[in-house]
């Protein structure tokens, strides 16, 4: 086998093993307690699996298995950095940052979502980014008002 070849092979893992960057939105990062302490336990995470990766003999499976968590600490690292910790609401009055806000759709469906972070956001688990279109039509809203998210009106009933 040729060093020319060698070079080649190496030149080529390396190069399917660099990952575009996780996109980051302009948008504020604003946490919630529990938000915050998700982005510090995944930048572990994905520290630990860099440094198990690091461990690897063979110079390209360590570039192939280190692809994911060095791209991963390099977004947690930043998320974390530009963190911006929310205290909890004062006051139920107005929706804010960090309220769980009880509406009921147009259709009549009930649904109830706390605002928070987005990496901390999972609808399915009753969590909303505080950028998503519903959140954006929500805040600053108080019990009774009727807000516009896409083709909906949603009637806010509870924040809390």
């Amino acid at each position: 086998m040729s060093v020319a070849f060698v070079k080649e092979e190496s030149a080529e893992a390396a190069s399917e093993t660099v990952l575009p960057a996780r996109p980051i939105s302009g948008r504020p990062n604003l946490v919630t307690e529990a938000g915050l302490k998700l982005l510090q336990d995944e930048l572990a995470r994905a520290q630990e699996a860099l440094e198990e990766a690091s461990r690897i003999e063979d110079i390209n499976e360590r570039r192939r298995q280190s692809a994911v968590p060095y791209r991963d600490a390099q977004y947690f690292a930043e998320r974390v950095r530009t963190a911006q910790l929310m205290p909890a609401p004062a006051s139920n009055d107005v929706v804010a940052f960090g309220h769980k806000v009880t509406f009921e759709r147009d259709d009549g469906r009930v649904q109830t979502y706390r605002i928070v972070g987005e990496d901390e956001a999972n609808p399915a688990a009753g969590t909303i980014s505080h950028g998503s279109p519903v959140a954006i039509a929500l805040m600053g809203k108080s019990v009774g008002d009727v807000v516009r998210a896409g083709q909906h009106e949603l009637e806010i009933i509870a924040i809390e």
